[in-house]
């Protein structure tokens, strides 16, 4: 390992070869709080790398701020602030009215509901993807799956799932030359300042789900997109333009993405322990608790970004106010201090606290139980049909400090008799 000093996780070329874990490692033991520097027009920022320190920060949000700027690395001027904010840039009264509107849509009770609709796609997912025999994982079983669920919970028909799916890659892609229209550290970025991940695809999002509300407006429908254009939040203030805007494209957003690449990863590592793979083929009971393992390893978000509010200090290490401040869940999640041996899959694992939803506070991901019983569903099935999974190419992975994302991962399936 080089110096520490030279070390910087703003490096992207760690995470697309996937390479940042002995980095973290080494932080986490010898400068949990560090100082990552970062080209221009970005100032750095400090990187908490140990679980305990990251959770402290989510808690703490009169000190550690997600209003303040933004919750990525990127560093907005007033306009851009004001133009991008969204539930996840909110803290106080007005993050837990906004937070409110959907919760409800959200919970485990509600959620189940569509317990029986998955099973039956989950079913024709798999069917579709294990005629084949030879498939790319990623695109035809992780991204398929959770985007039609959302078009469901939206209510749109599945002829627009290609471009829920597209314009989710674009964005979170932002940084990948593959994905991008235009590179967020591009000069030609700046067209696209005021728009989330500084990407025309935010924009054609907007169009999309501005057009959905016009439909719906006024009228009794119980999808999330008419609730979101006909209810007002617990706290009295309706909805403007940029809320909706931006209520709409996390939902596109967070809705598919952090799932399917969960999926994917998990894949992966049943592949490589194959030892785990059969134990839950041998006992399907221990797949809920398998869960858990499969998003501690995935660790989907890498990192959120908070801004001190004031002078303070973490571990004894200084930090001024207006800093920003980078809790590293995928370093969390990996915590020796709290994870036993972290590195090793076990399905088994319990405790299990970890933190690729948050961990505590109150910016916790709203969609964990779907999430969490999408990928359940998935696994019950999909361990009950195979004897085994090859990887016949390369793996790509996304070239993003932001999402831990898998772009392709092809495969053969041999299937139980």
């Amino acid at each position: 390992m080089t110096s520490l000093a030279n070390v910087t996780l703003a490096d992207l070329d760690l995470f697309e070869h996937d390479q940042p874990w002995a980095v973290f490692d080494e932080l986490r033991a010898k400068a949990p709080v560090h100082w990552d520097e970062e080209e221009a027009p970005n100032h750095g920022f400090w990187s908490l790398t140990r679980y305990h320190d990251i959770v402290g920060v989510l808690r703490d949000t009169e000190t550690f701020s997600s209003e303040r700027g933004t919750v990525n690395l990127e560093e907005l001027d007033a306009d851009q602030i004001e133009a991008r904010k969204s539930m996840l840039e909110t803290d106080g009264v007005r993050h837990r009215a906004l937070r409110k509107l959907m919760q409800g849509e959200f919970t485990p009770r509600a959620v189940a509901g569509y317990e029986t609709f998955l099973r039956g796609l989950t079913a024709t997912t798999l069917d579709t993807a294990f005629a084949k025999g030879e498939f790319d994982f990623v695109a035809d079983v992780a991204a398929d799956f959770p985007i039609r669920v959302l078009a469901r919970m939206l209510d749109v028909p599945d002829t627009d799932i290609h471009k829920l799916i597209d314009w989710g890659n674009r964005m979170v892609g932002n940084t990948d030359p593959e994905h991008a229209d235009v590179l967020s550290t591009s000069a030609e970025s700046e067209e696209y300042r005021l728009l989330p991940f500084r990407s025309p695809a935010a924009q054609e999002v907007f169009d999309y789900g501005n057009e959905l509300a016009r439909q719906r407006r006024g009228k009794n429908g119980t999808d999330l997109v008419s609730r979101l254009a006909n209810e007002t939040p617990s706290d009295g203030i309706p909805l403007s333009q940029r809320d909706f805007n931006s209520y709409f494209l996390l939902l596109v957003v967070a809705g598919n993405e952090t799932t399917r690449h969960t999926i994917t990863h998990s894949m992966n590592y049943l592949m490589q322990n194959p030892d785990q793979m059969a134990l839950l083929q041998e006992r399907p009971e221990l797949i809920p608790w398998a869960v858990e393992e499969f998003l501690r390893l995935a660790s989907p978000v890498y990192h959120f970004r908070r801004t001190a509010t004031r002078d303070t200090e973490i571990n004894g290490q200084a930090i001024k106010e207006g800093d920003k401040v980078v809790t590293w869940f995928a370093a969390g999640n990996r915590d020796p201090e709290v994870f036993d041996d972290p590195y090793r899959m076990d399905v088994t694992r319990n405790p299990n606290e970890h933190m690729s939803f948050g961990r505590g506070g109150p910016h916790m991901c709203l969609g964990n139980a779907l999430a969490r019983l999408e990928i359940r569903i998935m696994y019950e099935d999909l361990l009950g049909r195979v004897d085994g999974m090859e990887q016949i190419g390369e793996l790509s992975r996304l070239r993003s400090n932001f999402v831990n994302g898998i772009k392709r991962f092809p495969v053969r399936v041999e299937l139980a008799k």
